[in-house]
């Protein structure tokens, strides 16, 4: 069945532990604590560098069982000249014990820089590159990208003949792209506020939710930001939601309202 995932980045922030965490809430416990309030992180500290294999093992074990982690990938893959030549990093990255996140293991999130322009040759070969799976588990790729060049129809018919998603970003500092490239959407809301009880306004918040129910259900919300008007293919969807940047001390008490809200 498919399903919608509200989450955030990471869970180790030093204001939560004034609005979010419980006063006196052992720093060791606070993942403990944040999966069984959401029910997805993204994890940021991968793209920096490299975990072990214990230490994805252990993030699975104090989790719930339902819970799942999307990953964003080395920065050493996509921070290059040259995306054809990401091949060494990229399976390094596979191989670093990802795995062990077993069925709690989500998308992996390629995230470009913003001077990162499209190029269609070398795209499609990096896109080459990048494995259906790690050892006997399908994996979810989505291309985290950030320039305005990537809004053509050339790049979207690439992304939907590899079937990698394409983060849609509700920000003012990167392009938003809507369109639907693959079997999930990922969404990263950036536009929390501190002087909102939960950072975003009620009516945002339900409208939100509407597009989640949308997207799960098959069809493509109104009025989100199209490159082109194609009819995705109707058919379920997980969703996957996260709170990100913006005014982050916010970002868990949104991510918990929207989930209210889908419920």
């Amino acid at each position: 069945m498919s399903d919608i995932r509200v989450g955030i980045g990471g869970w180790t922030f030093e204001p939560w532990r004034n609005n979010f965490y419980p006063a006196g809430l052992p720093h060791a416990r606070e993942l403990e604590y944040a999966s069984r309030r959401l029910s997805a992180i993204e994890i940021n500290g991968t793209y920096y560098s490299t975990q072990k294999p214990q230490t994805f093992a252990k993030w699975r074990d104090e989790t719930p069982d339902d819970f799942v982690f999307s990953l964003k990938a080395t920065r050493f893959a996509t921070n290059r000249r040259v995306l054809a030549e990401a091949g060494e990093s990229i399976e390094r990255f596979i191989g670093s014990g990802i795995a062990e996140l077993a069925h709690k293991l989500g998308p992996i999130v390629w995230q470009f820089a913003p001077t990162k322009r499209f190029d269609p040759a070398d795209f499609e070969a990096f896109l080459k590159l990048l494995p259906p799976a790690v050892g006997d588990r399908p994996l979810r790729h989505v291309m985290d990208v950030r320039h305005e060049s990537f809004k053509s129809t050339e790049y979207l018919g690439l992304a939907r003949r590899y079937r990698v998603g394409t983060v849609f970003t509700d920000s003012d500092d990167y392009p938003a792209i809507a369109d639907l490239t693959a079997d999930f959407v990922y969404a990263r809301m950036m536009r929390t506020q501190p002087q909102l009880p939960c950072g975003v306004e009620p009516e945002v918040l339900d409208q939100l939710a509407a597009c989640a129910r949308v997207w799960r259900e098959g069809g493509q919300p109104a009025r989100l930001p199209l490159v082109e008007a194609v009819e995705p293919p109707s058919a379920p969807r997980d969703v996957f939601m996260f709170f990100i940047s913006g005014a982050k001390e916010k970002a868990p008490l949104a991510a918990m309202a929207l989930r209210e809200r889908i419920a």
